[in-house]
């Protein structure tokens, strides 16, 4: 069983959430462990500062970005929540960033420049559930062509909506 497949002790959850509420002070909105897992929700716009520490400070030091993912809670405001999920190599621990972000314009800072992985990440996010990643170096669909319209991961996404067929390009 690996680092990534291992549930961390309490003590050691504790501990962190603990260094989490000292370094990150005003930035995060709340530090938990819902079934746990270390989570910190933060303020959208100290999203690359946040992510910048969690990856530098020795004490911390989350050097693997491991998914980007999102959550649609339709009905709610703000709408959606990108999710993060960090791995310490050096420390033994994980841990789950989340950002709210509205439902008209979502958008959130690309981490690109500090994980290389958040590229392709940031960009099946943008496809499935149409939230942009300002500052993303090639921000395009990833996993449907580049007709399709909408993003199927959102909940008001039309189950039975027909996409234009598209032939080959010659």
């Amino acid at each position: 069983m690996g680092v990534a497949d291992k549930a961390a002790p309490a003590s050691e959850v504790s501990n962190l959430l603990n260094l989490l509420r000292e370094k990150l002070r005003d930035r995060a909105l709340e530090v938990s462990a819902p079934q746990g897992d270390a989570t910190a929700l933060i303020l959208p716009q100290s999203l690359l500062e946040v992510m910048r520490l969690l990856k530098e400070d020795p004490q911390l030091g989350f050097d693997m970005l491991v998914d980007v993912t999102a959550v649609d809670y339709m009905g709610r405001k703000p709408r959606f929540d990108v999710v993060y999920h960090l791995l310490s190599l050096s420390h033994h621990r994980r841990i789950r960033i989340k950002v709210q972000v509205d439902g008209e314009n979502p958008e959130v800072d690309s981490v690109t420049a500090l994980w290389g992985s958040a590229d392709w990440l940031e960009r099946e996010v943008w496809d499935m559930f149409g939230i942009r990643f300002a500052g993303h170096p090639n921000l395009k669909r990833i996993l449907l062509y580049d007709e399709f319209q909408g993003h199927p991961l959102r909940k008001d996404y039309p189950i039975h909506r027909r996409q234009p067929l598209i032939g080959p390009k010659n």
